[in-house]
């Protein structure tokens, strides 16, 4: 049974994309080529889809918008193509979230996918060592918490389909690329076998890291309730994301944080 995000919104993949249904607001999609991730790719010349995600910063019912920015929220819906880019699955070229100005902080993110299968992929630092290592395959329905000052990567997981998903972030976010650039991309990267199982192997550029692929678990300790749409739960307390802004709110939390 398909999964539902909570509000009227639908994915579209010719164009990649969103529509709206009526009382929602949302802007044009914002597409991401190749040629604008190929520096971070295994194969930087490799073949794949021209426009490999398209993203929605801000979209949600107009009554819920005020609560949004009163907490200095936003919600956010990206599709991805399906197929692979030369060996590798679609997916995102990582970044760590720089410091919003309105905290002071790198802040954290909640993923939460509405179709297809991701991984999402974790790493401590973007440094020449990584720390610890995970790559969380998450279906429909399942959340996902990206930490602060963690690289993080979006790849699809099941690669004869278009991963969709949306996730909580801070309203003033921005993407810092330099550290994962510097090293030609994420510290393990993933490989599509012959039999479609990912497989992956460690990025040289990086000191020796293991890698933990795992599923994701319950994050009971920020709240969130399993099989409830992250926006509904979100209309219901509007303060149950507050983290995700004033992510000094979680910092016993984010100590030795897995995912």
């Amino acid at each position: 049974m398909p999964f539902s995000p909570g509000f009227d919104i639908t994915a579209t993949y010719d164009p990649l994309g969103f529509s709206y249904g009526p009382g929602i607001f949302g802007p044009t999609p914002e597409l991401r080529t190749l040629d604008a991730i190929r520096p971070s790719l295994r194969n930087p010349s490799c073949d794949g889809p021209e426009v490999v995600y398209a993203i929605s910063m801000d979209v949600g019912r107009k009554e819920d918008l005020p609560a949004m920015v009163e907490r200095n929220l936003l919600y956010g819906a990206v599709t991805y193509s399906k197929g692979l880019l030369g060996v590798e699955p679609v997916r995102s070229q990582g970044h760590i979230h720089a410091v919003s100005p309105s905290c002071g902080a790198s802040t954290c993110e909640v993923y939460e996918i509405w179709s297809g299968a991701a991984y999402i992929y974790l790493q401590e630092s973007g440094k020449d060592h990584p720390g610890r290592c995970f790559a969380v395959y998450a279906k429909p329905g399942d959340v996902v918490i990206v930490p602060p000052d963690w690289v993080h990567a979006t790849i699809v997981g099941d690669v004869s389909q278009n991963l969709t998903f949306g996730a909580w972030c801070v309203r003033d976010f921005g993407f810092d690329y330099a550290d994962v650039r510097a090293h030609g991309g994420i510290a393990w990267f993933p490989q599509v076998e012959p039999d479609g199982r990912t497989a992956w192997t460690a990025n040289p550029s990086y000191k020796p890291s293991k890698l933990d692929v795992r599923r994701p678990r319950c994050y009971t300790e920020f709240g969130i309730r399993r099989g409830v749409p992250i926006y509904q739960q979100f209309v219901e307390n509007p303060d149950l994301f507050l983290f995700v802004s004033k992510p000094q709110l979680a910092a016993d939390l984010w100590r030795g944080f897995e995912p």
